[in-house]
């Protein structure tokens, strides 16, 4: 296990493939490339339990697509 801070994402597409993701820096937000395009995730002031320990959650509030 590393030390590299994560978080948890909630929301945005069901097959998104990883829900636990690294965080480049804490309380930023998460922009994860998918399907073509971006989904973006906010920080929130809550956190969940998982097996990597307690983490901050962040949820999803939209999809951008990516130009070309």
């Amino acid at each position: 296990m590393t030390d590299a801070p994560k978080a948890v994402l909630e929301g945005g597409p069901d097959d998104l493939p990883d829900r636990i993701v690294p965080l480049t820096a804490p309380g930023t937000d998460i922009k994860i490339p998918f399907r073509g395009g971006y989904e973006h995730f906010r920080a929130t002031a809550r956190h969940q339990e998982t097996a990597e320990g307690q983490l901050p959650v962040y949820e999803w509030w939209e999809r951008t697509e990516i130009p070309g």
